[in-house]
């Protein structure tokens, strides 16, 4: 049964809808990581185009500070563990 308040980023802020939270916040990762289960590449590259998709929009909020991090906001904790 879907979540009555799914944890979906508010573009272009890049908050999570139910919890505020920077998007992917953990709730998130949690739900991504159960949706990719067994297709760690796959899940690597949505993020990756939601995080220059990310980027672009926050940049284009705030010009003078644009966003940093991003890279392990959204990728590096769905990295394969070693």
């Amino acid at each position: 049964m879907p979540h009555a308040n799914p944890h979906l980023p508010v573009r272009p802020i890049w908050l999570c809808r139910a919890c505020g939270h920077p998007w992917p916040c953990g709730a998130a990762r949690l739900t991504l990581l159960v949706e990719y289960r067994g297709n760690r590449t796959a899940l690597l590259i949505y993020l990756a185009t939601l995080k220059e998709e990310a980027a672009a929009q926050l940049t284009e909020l705030t010009p003078a500070t644009p966003p940093v991090n991003l890279t392990d906001r959204f990728l590096a904790w769905a990295r394969a563990r070693g």
